[in-house]
This record gives structure tokens, sequence and C-alpha cells, in this order.
């Protein structure tokens, strides 16, 4: 990793470790058994610096990949401070038929973090 990358990287671990968490919470909250879903951690995913085209700063983007190498997840870290996060879940619901779990997202700014899991109906 060059060196803006990794100052980017090292200023933002704590926060997505403790993002990780919310989205592990979230995951716990609709019943899943732990051995159903395994979210990755922050220091699994590879991470490079894209240029906001709205803002012209450099975001931090890390992806989140299975072992076939297809995408699992994104961290977006914006300079602004802003963030938003999403990892595949690709379930059905544990104890509601009429839902499929797609993924859980969580976003925010600074230490403030919102998760959510993103749940699609099943026809």
């Amino acid at each position: 990793m060059d060196e803006a990358l990794v100052l980017r990287y090292n200023g933002i671990i704590d926060l997505a470790e403790e993002i990780r968490r919310r989205l592990q919470h979230e995951v716990d909250k609709l019943g899943f058994d732990e051995s159903e879903v395994s979210l990755k951690s922050p220091t699994d995913a590879h991470y490079r610096l894209e240029k906001d085209p709205a803002s012209c700063e450099y975001s931090l983007v890390g992806d989140w990949r299975d072992t076939a190498g297809f995408k699992m997840g994104t961290l977006l870290f914006h300079a602004d401070g802003s963030f938003f996060v999403e990892h595949d879940v690709v379930k059905p619901h544990p104890s509601n038929k009429r839902w499929f779990v797609e993924a859980v997202n969580a976003w925010g700014r600074g230490t403030e973090i919102k998760a959510e899991a993103r749940l699609l109906p099943v026809v």
C-alpha cells in the first residue's frame, strides 16, 4: 500500500471494527445462528483510494471478496468523515419465511453509526 492509503486506512480501522460489530448485531437480531452468517473483518478487505466526483476528494474504498473472487461487500469512507458499509448475507430470514436477507448496511459520520438489515419480500 502506498503511504496515503496506509494513513487513511490507519485512521479508520477502529471505526471500521466498530461498524463490523454493529453489522453483526443486526445479523444476531434477525435470529441467525453464529455459524450461519460470518461477517468478514475490515482487515480482510482490499483497499484503494478513489476520487469522489462530487467533492473531488479521495475516498477510501475497501471490497470484501469470497474465495472465488466475487464481491461480498464494500466499505466506503469519504474524506468528510461520512461512510457507508455493506456486507452480503444472502439467506432466507431465519424465523420469517416471507423475507429474504440480502445484506446488512451501516452508514453515518464520525462515530455516529446507524445500521439495518436489507430485506426483500419472498414472492
